[in-house]
């Protein structure tokens, strides 16, 4: 089911024109419109659904520089700057804290691969350090298990989608940008080969710019338009606690469950690395760049045909602009969690930390957790066509990037100077040949 989100004011019809149009309420959509609210530029945000129901409420919470691909650490290590912020910006509890996160694991690999990104993430300036196993068991107090080593990120933190997003939507609506919820956005139109509106379920926004930020959907609504996008996605499922004994203030990342505590004093959970691979007609076209990740992350993932395969988001579609689309007939996305994994996750727990003994889900939901081949985002003006603009594929990692994403990508709507090096987040190398390999890090 779909976490509880608070609700926004949504506008109940859209504008007749504005500057800049933005399809998807999600992180990256809201939080690019707040950037561009507060420079003055006129923003519309059309939401099909509800704003954050999808992915940025089913996510983690992690706020993290550790471990991410070095391409994609100066967006974090500046969303982090922005985290701190956000409280005091919004005027709301937005949940973040610099609690730190400890990854820890008996798997020789993994600890080699976190020495090496150690020595890389140092030349950066981000605060790394590597655990031994009797390290480890200190900064776990109370965690049954014997560790052949970790590494400590003490400047990350954790922070609540449920509440997080909302936040940063209702600054942006302070700040004057509309944002329309239950709409959505069918086409955009061109005038002379520039965009020049956008159609939605209620009619026409004039708009001289779109943002494609629509999460797991962006990639159908760009095919739709002759544009290739590269994007799978990998069915997750996560739950949170009742109420709980403090056995971290932050996160832990094991080999084989995560926890974060939680404002609530319960814990998000995750299940690392598993989830569902759903089979799809247009993930089937696309298994070749996809398949370096796929050798990757087969060992946790199970297969299964779903509704996805007719209606979902890679499924293969055809629509016209002035009838019903895909999104209005999937207003949320919202898968149901696998009910084993829940209860994997939290025997796990139980066995790791005695003192969660008895410790019950409170809500458990499922989340598509789209990414690109390469595992980075794609934050990118269209070469091929002026006027478009996408903030999408961000690979599991968008809640916590999302307030640096948004600023990346306002920066390149208006022309402004960019806040990090765009290029490692262009469009073009998914279309140019560019070999992208397989992910840095996950």
């Amino acid at each position: 089911m779909t976490p509880p989100i608070p609700s926004i004011d949504s506008a109940a019809r859209i504008p007749p024109q504005a500057d800049v149009v933005i399809l998807g309420g999600g992180m990256a959509g809201i939080a690019t419109a707040w950037h561009l609210a507060r420079r003055g530029t006129s923003v519309v945000v059309i939401e099909k659904g509800r704003v954050s129901a999808e992915q940025s409420s089913r996510n983690w919470g992690w706020c993290r520089q550790q471990n991410r691909d070095p391409r994609e650490l100066p967006l974090a290590q500046l969303a982090i700057r922005i985290w701190e912020t956000l409280n005091a910006e919004t005027g709301e509890e937005t949940g973040f804290v610099r609690s730190g996160l400890v990854y820890a694991s008996n798997n020789d690999a993994d600890i080699a691969t976190w020495e090496k990104w150690g020595k890389i993430a140092h030349g950066f300036g981000v605060d790394t350090r590597m655990l031994s196993g009797a390290e480890v068991s200190a900064r776990l107090p109370g965690n049954s298990r014997t560790w052949r080593g970790g590494v400590h990120s003490p400047t990350d933190g954790r922070a609540e989608p449920q509440l997080a997003v909302p936040a940063i939507a209702r600054a942006a609506q302070r700040a004057g940008a509309v944002i329309v919820e239950n709409c959505a956005a069918r086409a955009f139109e061109t005038t002379a080969g520039r965009v020049s509106g956008v159609i939605t379920e209620q009619g026409l926004i004039r708009c001289s710019a779109v943002v494609v930020a629509g999460g797991a959907w962006s990639g159908m609504f760009l095919r739709h338009h002759g544009f290739r996008f590269l994007q799978a996605s990998v069915k997750s499922t996560s739950f949170y606690t009742m109420a709980a004994p403090a056995v971290t203030e932050g996160g832990v990342s094991m080999q084989d469950v995560t926890l974060r505590r939680r404002l609530d004093g319960g814990y998000t959970v995750g299940l690392s690395g598993q989830g569902q691979l759903q089979i799809t007609p247009y993930g089937l076209l696309q298994a070749k760049p996809f398949w370096p990740t796929f050798k990757l992350r087969r060992k946790g993932l199970t297969f299964g045909i779903g509704r996805q395969f007719l209606d979902g988001p890679e499924a293969i579609v055809r629509w016209s602009a002035d009838g019903i689309s895909p999104f209005e007939r999937t207003r949320i996305l919202d898968p149901k969690p696998d009910a084993h994994l829940v209860a994997k996750g939290l025997r796990k727990l139980q066995e790791i930390y005695p003192a969660l003994a008895g410790i019950r889900a409170a809500e458990s939901w499922g989340g598509m957790v789209d990414s690109t081949p390469d595992a980075i985002p794609v934050i990118s003006s269209v070469a091929s066509q002026p006027g478009l603009f996408i903030a999408s594929g961000f690979s599991g990692h968008g809640f916590g990037i999302g307030p640096a994403a948004g600023q990346l990508a306002a920066d390149l709507v208006r022309g402004d100077k960019p806040c990090v090096d765009p290029k490692p987040y262009r469009y073009e190398r998914m279309i140019d040949g560019t070999n992208l390999g397989k992910p840095g890090m996950l």
